[in-house]
């Protein structure tokens, strides 16, 4: 990775974090979205990957205290976080070396399917006789490749937990829980192979300030600007950035 003294990289990260954090801030998520899919722009994606740890970790962590009822989701969920884990410990190394080329398409690929959910307002409903057994584990481990290929651990656990019918905070916490397990087993691969070591962490920390100023920020738009045409502008900005990124890795 670039030395951390360098002025253009530090600049980067923090320009891109406040701008995923604000994303998070307005619209309840999108950070690990939108800060992989701009770095990914400037880096290999895991070094990307490896810059997005503490601040993730951090404001999702945040994002799952904040909800009320963490033992009953945790309870119902917890066979989906254990195939999180599986997937994404399977999928170790997708990211690096050879195969840096395809995580590029990956991500981008996975941007962009991303965007077409949230500009169709696609909405999927589960009878409770389907959310049980199988279904869980199956999509969090998918859920773990993909956030192996691509650092992005949207896909497809967001559609699946919007379709569980939760409540609005239920939701909410719901996906902080997730995102913090996809966080830390993402970590427990990135520091594996040497990625994720102290220098880097330390970036990364860095990253979680201009975060957190980005979520305030957002928070404080949310309520003064329509959040529909927010979202739309959104998903049309990460349609054509994982455009870019899968035409540009195919060239």
């Amino acid at each position: 990775m670039t030395s951390a003294l360098d002025p253009l990289p530090i600049a980067i990260t923090a320009l891109t974090f406040l701008l995923a954090g604000f994303v998070k801030g307005v619209i309840g998520l999108g950070l690990p979205t939108v800060a992989m899919g701009l770095l990914s722009l400037v880096m290999a994606p895991a070094q990307a990957a490896a810059l997005l740890i503490v601040p993730s970790f951090v404001t999702n962590v945040w994002q799952l205290a904040a909800g009320p009822r963490f033992g009953t989701l945790a309870h119902r969920l917890w066979p989906m976080m254990v195939g999180v884990v599986v997937g994404t410990l399977a999928g170790a190394g997708f990211l690096q070396g050879s195969h840096a080329g395809q995580a590029a398409i990956a991500l981008g690929l996975a941007l962009m399917a991303y965007a077409v959910l949230g500009l169709t307002a696609v909405r999927f409903a589960l009878p409770p006789e389907a959310q049980g057994g199988w279904m869980g584990p199956l999509i969090g481990a998918l859920t773990g490749l993909v956030t192996a290929a691509t650092g992005v651990f949207v896909i497809p656990a967001v559609p699946y937990l919007g379709a569980l019918g939760l409540a609005k905070d239920e939701l909410i916490q719901a996906l902080g829980l997730s995102f913090t397990v996809s966080t830390l087993a993402l970590a427990a691969v990135l520091a594996g192979s040497g990625v994720f070591e102290p220098g880097t962490a330390g970036a990364s920390a860095f990253a979680l300030g201009p975060a957190l100023v980005g979520m305030a920020m957002g928070g404080w738009v949310r309520g003064r600007v329509s959040e529909p045409v927010f979202r739309r502008c959104f998903f049309l900005g990460l349609l054509a950035l994982g455009t870019h990124l899968a035409s540009r890795a195919l060239l």
